[in-house]
């Protein structure tokens, strides 16, 4: 039952990471991201792996760790290519102004 409920809470915490990750991906800017949050949840969820490996409760659950794992990873990437275009941005406006 314990697992059920862990694999519950993963897939409702992994609802949010495709939207945060196509809002990334449109918007093309960093505005109302933070970084440091995605780290600390991406470091949470390679924890969270280690831990299930290091106990040897490998089980269905693990999965879910990682996909969540690899979307907060390409929310990350995201955020670096974002900021670069930030600026880009910031630079061009500089010049013309």
């Amino acid at each position: 039952m314990s697992e059920l409920l862990e694999m519950i809470m993963m897939i409702c915490f992994g609802v949010s990471w495709p939207l945060s990750i196509i809002k990334s991906f449109t918007a093309r800017t960093t505005t109302g991201k933070s970084v440091v949050f995605l780290v600390c949840i991406f470091t949470g969820y390679i924890c969270g792996i280690a831990s299930k490996l290091m106990q040897e409760k490998v089980t269905y659950v693990l999965v879910f760790y990682i996909i969540n794992a690899i979307m907060v990873f390409i929310d990350i990437i995201l955020y670096i290519r974002n900021s670069k275009l930030d600026k880009k941005r910031a630079v061009k406006a500089a010049v013309e102004g």
